[in-house]
């Protein structure tokens, strides 16, 4: 029996963190014995926070998740990143080139819009599974 591939580092962009921890989670354990994938960070909409500006004023800050995205991939330098469901066509394709820009040679998923409202969880992880093998097997 071969070992695994990988490790391979993941980032997703998804505003429900729980939900794409468990569903991340149920993936890897699914692929565990053909790829190691670790998640290391979500890209969330973070809470209002307080920044003091140059001119010593105060300004309130808050980003979203999309807004997440160069920060974390720059944080993390991921091998992989998956966009939720919930992202719109060209919100997703905004995700990823972000992404890319800093990483050229990430791997980028964008999971079909809808289909966590449409199918339910469990049709993401057989989504992810069905897909996710031949994102990690492409050169």
């Amino acid at each position: 029996m071969s070992s695994p591939k990988g490790p391979y580092t993941l980032v997703t962009v998804n505003t429900a963190p729980e939900r794409a921890k468990r569903l991340i989670g149920r993936m890897v354990e699914a692929l565990k014995d053909r790829y190691t994938i670790i998640h290391v960070d979500n890209c969330e909409s973070m809470p209002p926070t307080l920044h003091l500006e140059s001119n010593a004023r105060m300004k309130l800050i808050q980003r979203t998740a999309i807004e997440e995205v160069a920060p974390k991939v720059t944080q993390h330098k991921p091998d992989v990143l998956f966009s939720a469901s919930m992202w719109s066509a060209e919100q997703a394709a905004e995700i990823q080139s972000i992404a890319r820009s800093i990483r050229p040679d990430i791997k980028l998923h964008a999971i079909p819009q809808g289909l966590q409202v449409e199918r339910g969880p469990d049709a993401i992880v057989e989504y992810l599974l069905e897909n996710v093998p031949a994102l990690l097997d492409a050169e």
